[in-house]
């Protein structure tokens, strides 16, 4: 890949590596950090999540822990918007809203604080992968019950074969990267 050409698609999901066996035996991992580490690859990423999005048209981008934070910081300070950390549970110092969610390997529960989101208020939510949808249904939920007005969802990642994107129907969900 020279230096002036755009990445590809292609070219992200080569700096993407797969480590087996991660967090417990039979998950295939996703590893983002490659990507990450070379700034033409994570500037293309943040390009894509942001591409048809005016500035001035989210006022929030909701980001979840953990690698979701990158992304979505960086997609906020481009569409000139504030961020909304979503946290697993006890990991926020404020009053909290909760959200228990089942995952391809376990369950969990995640946070945002109860002031997060003003009523009305438009939601971009960004994350790395969507995998059986869990984490970002337990998101979209935490953002309705804060009456944010959900205008996107935007996954680096998707693996398709999990079918998170079943738990998300009706909403509007967009992958740069799909592994069917």
């Amino acid at each position: 890949m020279s230096s002036e050409t755009t990445p590809t698609t292609a070219d992200l999901r080569d700096a993407i590596r797969n480590v087996p066996d991660f967090p417990k035996p039979g998950i295939q991992f996703k590893d983002i950090t490659p990507l990450l580490a070379d700034p033409r690859l994570f500037r293309e990423c943040i390009d894509r999540i942001v591409e048809g999005i005016p500035v001035g048209s989210v006022d929030l981008v909701a980001g979840i822990d953990a690698r979701g934070f990158l992304f979505a910081s960086a997609a906020a300070l481009r569409l000139g918007a504030g961020i909304v950390p979503v946290r697993k549970k006890g990991k926020l110092p404020f009053a909290t809203i909760e959200q228990s969610y089942s995952l391809e390997y376990g369950t969990n529960t995640l946070a945002m604080h109860v002031d997060a989101i003003r009523p009305g208020q438009r939601i971009l939510l960004v994350d790395d992968v969507l995998a059986t949808g869990g984490t970002a249904k337990a998101t979209v939920n935490l953002i309705e019950r804060l009456k944010g007005d959900l205008v996107g969802i935007v996954f680096v990642i998707e693996l398709g074969f999990l079918g998170g994107r079943a738990g998300l129907a009706g909403k509007p969900v967009r992958s740069l990267i799909c592994y069917p």
